[in-house]
């Protein structure tokens, strides 16, 4: 598994507006047009830090507000790899995983700025090996790993054709 360093830690209760502003999510269609704009209320540019395979850090209750998909679906085609909150508002939890972006939920005060992660979902780790430390995290759930292996809901039903083989 490669090593990522994440580009931004943020603070608590991120709504879904600072992710993607409503000034865009309303106007821009396209996907990879949406991602240029994320967090531009917080920081102009944001999107240039990020590197495919990057991780996002953020504490409690990220995603908070709106129940639109675009603030997933910006973040996804970031080129994120997943987003390591404390916690999650519950409908942007599930957006997230229907369109594919992964969410780890741990324990973030252990991880600063730039730090080199490695993330492990079959040993439910994240080791920061910037600090030498493992940090434990919640367990995914079988079907939430389809999920992401298929690209999100839709391409599990594509390939599945249903929940047959979860449930």
């Amino acid at each position: 598994m490669a090593n990522f360093a994440h580009r931004l830690k943020i603070k608590d209760n991120i709504n879904t507006d600072y992710i993607i502003s409503g000034r865009y999510k309303f106007k821009i269609q396209d996907e990879e047009e949406l991602a240029k704009y994320i967090f531009d209320d917080i920081e102009k540019g944001f999107h240039e830090k990020i590197e495919t395979g990057d991780f996002l850090v953020a504490g409690e209750n990220f995603g908070c507000g709106s129940s639109r998909e675009q603030a997933p679906v910006a973040l996804k085609a970031s080129g994120l790899r997943a987003v390591i909150a404390r916690s999650y508002a519950r409908i942007f939890y599930r957006n997230s995983f229907n369109v594919g972006l992964c969410l780890v939920e741990c324990e973030t005060n252990y991880i600063d700025d730039m730090d080199e992660l490695e993330l492990d979902l079959q040993k439910n780790i994240i080791r920061n090996i910037s600090k030498g430390v493992n940090i434990g995290i919640k367990p995914i759930s079988a079907i939430m790993k389809k999920f992401l292996e298929k690209g999100g809901v839709v391409g599990y039903f594509k390939e599945y054709s249903g929940f047959e083989d979860v449930l």
